[in-house]
């Protein structure tokens, strides 16, 4: 709430992908390790602290010879049913009308299975035990521990907010919206701060609840509020009858449950091709999230970043895209006598990094659709169909006929990189999205005067999907290609920096 107060929003895009990317793995290995004890069945004491990560691991190897086959056995079990299931619901979920909730089934199986065999004394499994029942009533948190907690307090908001942030961002790009960095600290802040009169623990976003809203089609917060009533119903009905579940087996749903944050290890080789201090960086900050936690790690990946870009600019130059040049050609048909095609060539003359991706997003919006703004007046509706050529669609307010532009609003995009000397991951993420922007709106993006590595970056970075040749070596070349794939050819010219 404080962060939302201050208007700190402005600030995150210094969280860049690798580093949440990073962080967010980092911390998903420390709750896998925290669970590792349940896993094995093994007695250990509280380990915590610097390097804490490490001395959990030398622990359970000089105590190997004190692992519970049993829980071991049920642990494995229970993985590989919740692995297999989910990937075939992954796999179905366009056949089948009902998902079925694996990790619900599994807990009432086990705890059904260790009430009837009597596992906790039989075979000496661990269980979850007593559950209190409903919701204690609201009380205020003690202000006295306040100063003890603040600064872990600090971390646990910052790592949560970007690990919500970063799912945001996700969900945005997948459906066409914007995000609101504020508006997401005064979300993450309200959903902490009311529970914190229940006693309950900091809340984020969780990739795998985000993944089960995706399958199920869920549009609205409409979702989270059956989801919260059926949790109220467990809460109230089911949770003292969880008393028998094993320890082993609610161990084993975590694990599982942040298999989508383990597998961003695969995000490596895509650094690797796109850029290499950023797979560094990468590395680097899932070490120190390992090695520390998770906001020293966060912290030293936001540095890192924004000391080796200082460093890898060059000192004349600036971080502002204004020096963009605009070449506008107008081309007509040779069958009708009117303008139908405008190639608007822009010259990118400045590294392409996180401090200015976005930038340069929102200056290439700006010059599509100033044309269209400034060539005849638009009544309402006429604004409505301009302004989504390029725009996300809005809440309604235009139909999905209006939002399509028009033969007579075609353009294309011409990007001379020849000024581009180098990039990062989010730059060239950005050049990738904005190309399929683009193109789901029927607007032709083309690159010219790229580097080898840009090329390969941008192949790497994402799947163009592009039947036709969108680089080319020079920007007389990529124009020649418009106009013979067209049919077109060139009536006039315009030229403004």
């Amino acid at each position: 709430m404080v962060m939302f107060v201050l208007q700190l929003g402005s600030t995150t895009f210094l969280v860049t992908e690798p580093v949440i990317s990073a962080m967010t793995t980092g911390a998903a290995t420390h709750v896998v390790t925290s669970q590792v004890k349940y896993l094995l069945g093994i007695k250990m004491p509280y380990i915590s602290g610097p390097l804490g990560f490490f001395y959990i691991y030398a622990y359970v190897f000089e105590n190997i010879k004190s692992v519970q086959l049993e829980a071991l056995l049920l642990s494995l079990l229970s993985i590989v049913v919740l692995v297999l299931v989910k990937e075939l619901n992954e796999q179905f979920k366009r056949k089948i009308k009902v998902v079925l909730p694996v990790d619900l089934v599994l807990i009432i199986a086990a705890s059904f299975a260790c009430y009837c065999t009597n596992m906790e004394s039989t075979y000496g499994l661990e269980v979850v035990g007593h559950i209190p029942n409903g919701i204690p009533p609201p009380r205020a948190p003690p202000m006295n521990i306040l100063s003890a907690v603040l600064t872990e307090a600090f971390g646990v908001a910052l790592v949560g907010y970007v690990a919500s942030l970063a799912l945001a961002q996700g969900s945005a790009k997948k459906f066409k919206y914007s995000v609101d960095d504020n508006q997401e600290f005064l979300a993450h802040g309200l959903s902490n701060v009311i529970p914190s009169f229940f006693f309950c623990i900091p809340s984020a976003a969780a990739m795998g609840r985000t993944a089960g809203l995706y399958s199920t089609g869920a549009k609205t917060q409409v979702a989270c509020l059956i989801s919260c009533i059926f949790v109220l119903i467990v809460i109230y009905a089911i949770g003292p009858l969880l008393y028998w579940l094993p320890m082993c087996v609610l161990a084993s749903i975590i694990v599982v449950g942040l298999k989508g944050m383990l597998i961003q290890f695969r995000d490596l080789k895509k650094y690797w091709n796109v850029d290499k201090i950023d797979w560094g960086i990468w590395v680097s900050t899932y070490i120190f999230t390992i090695c520390f936690a998770a906001n020293v790690g966060l912290l030293f990946g936001v540095v890192c970043t924004i000391a080796i870009v200082i460093g890898r600019f060059p000192r004349a130059k600036t971080l502002s895209i204004t020096n963009m040049k605009e070449l506008e050609f107008k081309v007509k048909t040779e069958m009708h006598d009117e303008t139908l095609q405008q190639v608007k060539i822009i010259s990118i003359n400045n590294p392409l990094v996180f401090l200015n991706a976005k930038k340069l997003n929102t200056d290439l919006m700006k010059i599509i659709l100033k044309e269209n703004d400034s060539s005849h007046p638009l009544d309402d509706a006429s604004k409505c169909e301009q302004n989504t050529l390029l725009n996300p669609l809005s809440n309604g307010s235009c139909n999905e006929e209006a939002s399509q532009p028009s033969p007579s609003e075609k353009c294309s995009l011409l990007l001379d990189c020849n000024g581009l000397t180098f990039f990062d991951y989010t730059g060239v993420s950005t050049l990738v999205e904005l190309y399929l922007d683009c193109k789901s709106r029927g607007v032709d993006v083309f690159l010219a005067n790229c580097s080898a590595s840009l090329i390969k970056a941008m192949t790497s970075c994402g799947d163009l999907d592009t039947e036709k040749p969108i680089f080319f070596d020079s920007v007389p070349a990529a124009i020649s290609t418009i106009q013979s794939n067209k049919n077109l050819s060139k009536v006039s010219d315009h030229s403004e920096v």
